[in-house]
């Protein structure tokens, strides 16, 4: 996906503007050296993706990797400058510490020599680089939330978020990471998804799920602490932890809970989807925004009401909003566009291409250079 879709130099388009004053010329310039702070999940996706987008813009990248995922970040590194000297590139384009930690992440952000900040994490290390003194694009958290309101195609809706919520095991922040259902249709949608290989958990085993998955529940309607032995592990792997066997061929684990619980309140990163029965479209979407926390990040709803689609898409304020399809169609996996696994939220950028990792420079040549 991110090396057939992530759009490279094409994007960076000169604009020329004449006139009776002469001639302007408008150009996407390098930054120089850009230090990228990359997440744990989905690391060598997000590496290859920024590494397209970076280095179309003309610039170099010290990447400083998450060190739960060193050594698979730093093959991925050795592997695209192999193919960087292979075509013909100068070496060593992409760099990063054998061995990456906070304080080497600190080290690159008060650089002199960096010029730009792609930071992906939480509050602390966006305000970090935000303070810096640097420009900073930062990627933060992601929660998003389904609806599916009573007017849509129950079928497609459980097919797909069967798919998008279990695509890589929900590790990826775009993915689907609860569903709030108007009552009237809720038992189709869960029998539905039952149909695209998921299970819906039996509610007597719903605490001892908790036990596992969490190592701090939370408070109702808060967000809890999942515990991260289990982040990207394959249904039949939880399962089994709670006396249930399962096959590889299992998605997903549906749980069917109510709005206030922990699971709906917390990004999961694990393939279990809280279901929440709701009265109407107005508390599913009402919901819904509570539980994005306002990150701006990502969202999606099923409904062929072209009210209740506007009105969800103008509260929910997402980078990505995605209607009667996977979440993943707006990474353009299966809808429209490009990819992008850096989703700069917080800073407004939303999906990063080469463009983002450009700056504009101007050049203007008075009274000549016009032929008419």
């Amino acid at each position: 996906l991110v090396a057939n879709r992530t759009p490279g130099p094409e994007i960076l388009q000169a604009e020329a503007v004449s006139g009776d004053n002469g001639l302007t010329l408008t150009e996407r310039a390098p930054y120089g050296v850009i230090a990228a702070i990359t997440p744990s999940t989905n690391p060598t996706s997000t590496i290859i993706n920024n590494a397209i987008g970076m280095l179309s813009a003309g610039n170099a990248v010290v990447f400083n990797v998450h060190p739960g995922a060193n050594r698979v970040c730093n093959e991925t590194i050795r592997r695209i400058n192999a193919a960087i000297t292979a075509a013909g590139g100068p070496p060593d384009l992409l760099t990063a510490p054998e061995a990456a930690t906070i304080e080497s992440a600190q080290a690159l952000m008060a650089h002199p020599g960096v010029r730009l900040l792609l930071v992906t994490g939480g509050p602390g290390v966006v305000r970090e680089a935000m303070a810096s003194g640097k420009r900073a694009i930062c990627a933060g958290p992601g929660n998003p939330p389904v609806v599916v309101d009573a007017s849509a195609d129950i079928g497609l809706a459980a097919r797909q978020i069967v798919f998008g919520a279990s695509f890589d095991n929900n590790v990826i922040c775009t993915d689907e990471k609860e569903v709030f259902v108007v009552r009237s249709v809720a038992d189709e949608l869960l029998a539905g998804m039952q149909n695209h290989n998921a299970l819906l958990l039996p509610k007597y085993k719903v605490a001892q799920l908790e036990r596992v998955i969490f190592t701090e529940l939370g408070a109702p309607g808060k967000p809890g602490v999942m515990n991260k032995r289990w982040v990207g592990k394959y249904p039949w792997q939880i399962l089994r932890e709670i006396g249930i066997e399962a096959g590889p061929e299992l998605r997903l684990i549906v749980v069917d809970v109510p709005a206030d619980h922990p699971l709906v309140w917390t990004e999961q990163l694990m393939p279990v989807l809280p279901v929440v029965r709701v009265e109407n479209a107005d508390q599913a979407i009402d919901l819904a925004v509570a539980a994005e926390h306002g990150f701006g990040h990502t969202a999606a709803m099923y409904s062929r009401n072209i009210d209740n689609l506007s009105r969800m898409a103008r509260e929910i304020n997402c980078s990505i909003f995605v209607k009667n399809g996977p979440t993943l169609a707006g990474l353009g996996y299966g809808g429209e566009g490009y990819t992008s696994f850096s989703i700069a939220s917080p800073t407004g950028e939303g999906l990063t291409t080469a463009l983002t990792f450009s700056r504009i420079r101007r050049c203007t040549m008075v009274d000549h250079f016009r032929i008419v």
